[in-house]
């Protein structure tokens, strides 16, 4: 049977901290799939991260070229193969990964979208695109957690899009991921409230 809570946790509406509600087709797979309430919690919010970096980015570089539905799609869903793994909740392991893009699609979820619970922790291939960027990132800031190399990815093509130089649009995501890292211990808090999966 179903966690009861699980769309109560992805929708209803938060003040403390507030979250955005994740996406109704998210929601419903991760209820569908019986998501455990703490991973559930995780991917709200990494979700409502991705919203903010979104409106920030997208709001000073309107010339940035971005799949804003995918990029949330991507970052309410990341993590989803940790209801095969929930091991990963709590420890170390990658295996959720490849689990994830794979239950999404046995979900009926298109491949494209699918690809972010694969890729999330991969944003060093050669290939990596803006939608992809903006989830890892998202799924690093969402605890203040800063890796300069994916930073300054996004601020290339940040800058490219733009036509900036590097240094400006740089001190702009920093000013930025300093903002909404400011408020990660509010967001670990809530996750935590929320239960590990007994076993």
């Amino acid at each position: 049977m179903p966690h009861t809570n699980v769309l109560s946790i992805a929708l209803d509406g938060l003040t403390d901290p507030l979250l955005a509600p994740l996406p109704l087709e998210a929601a419903e797979l991760l209820h569908r799939l019986d998501a455990p309430p703490r991973l559930v919690a995780h991917l709200r919010a990494v979700h409502d991260v991705a919203v903010r970096l979104l409106n920030r980015v997208t709001q000073h570089c309107p010339a940035l070229v971005v799949d804003r539905d995918a990029v949330l799609f991507g970052a309410a869903t990341h993590d989803i193969g940790k209801v095969l793994y929930p091991a990963e909740l709590s420890g170390p392991g990658s295996r959720h990964e490849e689990a994830g893009r794979e239950l999404l699609l046995a979900q009926g979820v298109d491949a494209a979208r699918a690809e972010f619970a694969a890729t999330h922790a991969s944003w060093r291939s050669p290939d990596v695109c803006v939608e992809d960027l903006l989830v890892s990132l998202a799924d690093k800031i969402w605890k203040n957690k800063r890796v300069p190399d994916l930073e300054d990815l996004l601020v290339g093509r940040l800058a490219e899009a733009g036509g900036r130089a590097v240094w400006e649009e740089f001190m702009v995501l920093d000013e930025v991921l300093t903002d909404i890292g400011a408020e990660a211990d509010q967001r670990l808090a809530y996750q935590m409230s929320h239960p590990l999966p007994r076993g």
